[in-house]
């Protein structure tokens, strides 16, 4: 059997090792703010919508039910996590999802959750 003073060895051995593996505080932190977009469900259907097609600002608010000015302000903060990109198209600009990194994203979700 093994002896208390063994496991607390053995314990601080394992929590500095997982200490020294895990990413930094910073990085912590920007994982956590990435999984906050997911986090709210408005967000979640435009990322959803721009899955299944690049569209305009007034093609999801119409997909939505929500007002252009509400998409608008939403694609500012999913642009500012670099999930979403914008190409300018005339006078207007077409929304996609920033890279194949945010389809991943979203496929391991929804496999999870079904």
């Amino acid at each position: 059997m093994e002896e208390r003073g063994q496991r607390t060895e053995r314990a601080a051995a394992t929590a500095e090792e997982i200490r020294r593996r895990l990413p930094e505080e910073r990085t912590i932190y920007e994982l956590a703010e990435l999984f906050k977009m997911f986090g709210d469900p408005t967000r979640a259907k435009i990322l959803g919508c721009l899955q299944i097609r690049d569209l305009y600002v007034g093609e999801l608010a119409e997909v939505l039910g929500m007002s252009v000015s509400a998409v608008s302000h939403q694609l500012r903060v999913l642009r500012g996590a670099k999930l979403v990109k914008g190409r300018k198209e005339g006078k207007e600009v077409r929304y996609s999802l920033d890279d194949d990194h945010v389809t991943k994203i979203i496929e391991y979700g929804l496999t999870h959750v079904n």
